[in-house]
């Protein structure tokens, strides 16, 4: 056998039936889309029509819900931002932060930051700012002799006693006032 010999098997590579060429190909005139109808003519998906049939994806019970007001924080756990500091991958001697992280491939994602865990364990003294930390993650970095700096979050929320601002006196003088010409 010569490399110029070299062929695949009778029948390993079939070409692709070419539909619409002609009666003599057997699959001319209609290209097996039969006679009429809908499904016949181009342009048409009907993915997930069942003739009527209350269709699967309305069968089935909804669940769960997005909360709009939900936080996203990238998890990094501590045994994580050891082995990165062994590889060198991370630098332990600068503050470590999410721009770092991400950088690294530690944190994807978390749009509002990193929160901080403690699985594995951690040797290297390090500074590391991030949105949030468990307590035990807290207290294995300062174990190490490092630092937890908690960034403020981004949104502000009114503390749970404070009542919202209340309307100066000649304002809700003016809105009573307005309600009463309009119910005349």
């Amino acid at each position: 056998m010569k490399l110029n010999e070299i062929k695949d098997n009778d029948g390993a590579r079939k070409s692709r039936l070419r539909i619409g060429r002609g009666i003599g190909s057997g699959k001319g005139k209609t290209g097996g889309r039969g006679q009429k109808g809908q499904k016949s003519r181009s342009g048409v998906s009907i993915n997930g029509f069942e003739g009527g049939q209350m269709p699967l994806h309305m069968r089935l019970p909804k669940r769960g819900f997005n909360n709009p007001f939900g936080t996203d924080y990238a998890e990094v756990n501590l045994g994580m931002i050891q082995k990165f500091i062994d590889n060198k991958s991370l630098d332990a001697k600068g503050t470590i932060d999410h721009a770092t992280l991400k950088a690294a491939g530690l944190a994807r994602g978390g749009k509002d930051g990193v929160r901080l865990l403690a699985k594995g364990e951690l040797t290297a003294k390090i500074t590391i700012a991030v949105a949030g930390a468990s307590k035990a993650a807290v207290a294995a970095v300062e174990k190490a002799g490092g630092k937890v700096e908690i960034l403020a979050a981004g949104g502000e929320r009114r503390p749970k006693g404070e009542k919202k601002a209340v309307p100066s006196k000649p304002a809700r003088e003016k809105k009573a006032a307005n309600r009463a010409k309009n119910k005349d």
